[in-house]
């Protein structure tokens, strides 16, 4: 029986040892400090026209290299308030304008920081915009038989339609046309006449929706009245539409 006792001591004095050892707290290494990236974007400043040239190099694919773009899929971007191109591109990036060209759009809009899109929007409001011809073709039938489609466009852009309580497109917009920084309402004068039509289209049935819908809201109460007929007199109106060129009069264009 002596050997199964002094086994039994010596399996007690190592079950003691190792509860004494495991009771000893060992400090953990320190760790290298990690660097982590801010969650919280650093605010954008006033955009860099020189540095937008630069960063908007992509863009002329399909916008033209001074925003004048030459196929009717894509916008006349040319003029645009900075902070209206930036927002646009905002919301390709965040997933809020899905219509159209987004699924083109959102990729290029993905790799810019907020910084950038002030940039490239200081860029392309430096640049002049474009014009276009209005559609001068005589409307056939119905209410506005005999007008021509630019002279109905004309009516709703300078006057709305007060008994449908619209208001005029130019309250917002600028009697020429060219939009208003503030508030970020966008150039329309010689904006493409297809693109007009597609993106009125959209406010109407609602397939443009936004996040903060201040200005969707808006458009959309605008636009839910218009009739085809409309919608197409107005895209070919403001694509004609045009500032005056510095010392022109009335009897030099009547000439």
């Amino acid at each position: 029986m002596r050997p199964v006792h002094a086994l039994a001591g010596v399996a007690c004095l190592a079950l003691a040892a190792a509860a004494w050892a495991q009771s000893e707290a060992v400090a953990a290494p320190d760790n290298a400090p990690v660097q982590t990236a801010p969650l919280v974007e650093k605010p954008a400043t006033w955009g860099d026209a020189q540095a937008g040239q630069a960063k908007a190099g992509a863009c002329a694919a399909c916008h033209g290299l001074d925003g004048n773009a030459m196929q009717q899929n894509a916008p006349r971007i040319a003029g645009m308030p900075e902070r209206y191109i930036a927002d646009q591109l905002h919301l390709f990036k965040s997933g809020q304008r899905t219509s159209g060209l987004a699924a083109i759009m959102a990729p290029f809009a993905g790799i810019l920081s907020a910084q950038d899109m002030r940039d490239v929007g200081a860029w392309y409001a430096t640049q002049k915009a474009g014009t276009g011809v209005a559609d001068d073709t005589a409307i056939a039938d119905g209410p506005n038989k005999g007008m021509k489609f630019y002279q109905v466009g004309e009516r709703l852009f300078r006057s709305g339609d007060p008994a449908r309580g619209m208001p005029a497109c130019m309250a917002c917009h600028g009697p020429s046309g060219a939009g208003n920084p503030g508030p970020a309402y966008p150039t329309l004068h010689g904006q493409d006449a297809a693109y007009v039509t597609r993106r009125l289209e959209e406010y109407r049935t609602g397939t443009t929706t936004y996040t903060a819908p201040a200005h969707f809201n808006l458009m959309a109460a605008v636009s839910k009245s218009l009739s085809d007929e409309e919608i197409r007199s107005l895209a070919s109106y403001v694509q004609g539409l045009h500032t005056r060129a510095p010392g022109t009069t009335k009897e030099s264009i009547a000439r």
